[in-house]
């Protein structure tokens, strides 16, 4: 029993003493019973010595440490690793990766080698944060950091099973460079894709608009009397412009019941055209026919055709000279129908008189020759 628990029981002794007189002086106790407190109360102090000498101290002195030595370091078991980049979904496009690497040991056995620890744990860290970020979109890095975090934050063993690592702090960005490209590229699609929606819609505006209310003047009139909240008057107003409108929508000549209501609208020709019509051509005359089949002939040809018409034959000499003479006013303009109105009228038999050659005239004010008896008189010449 060590010295402060004897001191312990004195106390308690004297306690117990004071106790006992206290309460004897105020029962008013025999003579007899003061000898027999006076015993009790010595013979409880010398037993509860002797019962403390029987157990040994558990813990004997010098099995505590001191208190006033200093407590060994902790070893630090982590490592910050920062900016490594990892792959992501899209190529050319990688996180830069950064955490607080953890590990601890695990028991090794005699035949474990010496290794580097924490080149273990950052190997093991990055295998894991690969194989997450490998399928994962560039343009949502932090969403994947945060589930990285999570997955990083479990101690697992390494592939030697040398020690556990774990990863805390984690952060997960791009490079600014390849951010900005991504933030363009997500502008472009979102352009285009309104683009694409203002052109479908405009598509279909056309679409409803041209197979729809233009499908004819009747579709037409029921639509604008629809927009104009039934007023019919004005409606009946614009069926004019209406039947235009819908005239023009399909390139075609305006509907006949319609067109008296179209002020200087065009005839429907059977065989016409509405590119015709819009560049201001009339209707093709029979005169105008018969110029344009004329013009698909040879040129020699029209012109005896001509002569035979005004009245010359081959046998009169005015016959060959006018040809002659249209010869060789083409001669410089038109060489080769010319060329070909010598041999048109080569071939036709010569006339037994010379030609009289004209004489010349003089010319009016308004540029025609004055006729006289001799010119007038060209179809009177000898045979």
């Amino acid at each position: 029993m060590t010295t402060g628990q004897k001191t312990i029981i004195l106390f308690v002794t004297v306690i117990a003493a004071l106790l006992v007189t206290i309460l004897g002086l105020y029962q008013r106790w025999p003579g007899w019973a003061w000898p027999v407190a006076a015993a009790v109360l010595c013979l409880a102090p010398a037993l509860a010595i002797r019962a403390g000498s029987r157990n040994p101290e558990p813990f004997p002195p010098g099995t505590l440490p001191d208190p006033d030595l200093p407590i060994p370091p902790v070893e630090r078991r982590e490592l910050r690793v920062c900016d490594v980049a990892l792959p992501s979904a899209e190529q050319d496009y990688d996180f830069l990766f950064s955490a607080t690497v953890r590990w601890c040991p695990l028991e090794p056995s005699a035949e474990s080698p010496t290794v580097n620890a924490s080149g273990l744990a950052v190997e093991a860290i990055l295998n894991r944060a690969r194989s997450v970020t490998a399928s994962r979109a560039p343009s949502v890095s932090t969403f994947i950091q945060h589930e990285l975090a999570g997955a990083l934050a479990t101690m697992h063993p390494d592939e030697s099973g040398q020690l556990q690592a774990m990863a805390l702090d984690v952060s997960l960005v791009l490079s600014k460079d390849d951010q900005e490209r991504l933030d363009k590229l997500a502008a472009v699609r979102k352009d285009e894709a309104v683009w694409a929606h203002e052109r479908k819609y405009e598509q279909s505006r056309r679409a409803y608009l041209g197979e729809d209310v233009l499908k004819d003047t009747g579709s037409a009139v029921v639509w604008w009397l629809h927009k104009n909240d039934d007023q019919v008057a004005r409606t009946v107003q614009d069926i004019g412009l209406l039947a235009q409108l819908t005239s023009a929508s399909k390139n075609e000549h305006v509907a006949e019941p319609f067109r008296h209501l179209v002020p200087d609208a065009a005839p429907d020709p059977g065989s016409g055209s509405f590119e015709g019509d819009r560049s201001g051509a009339s209707p093709a005359s029979p005169e105008t026919k018969v110029g344009t089949e004329a013009s698909a002939r040879a040129p020699e040809d029209v012109l005896a055709e001509f002569l035979d018409a005004a009245g010359f034959s081959p046998a009169d000499a005015e016959y060959f000279f006018l040809s002659a003479q249209a010869a060789e006013t083409l001669e410089q303009l038109k060489p080769d129908v010319a060329a070909a109105i010598r041999r048109r009228f080569d071939d036709t038999p010569a006339p037994h008189t010379e030609p009289v050659p004209p004489q010349p005239q003089p010319f009016s004010m308004n540029g025609h020759a004055p006729m006289t008896g001799e010119a007038s008189g060209l179809g009177d010449a000898p045979h």
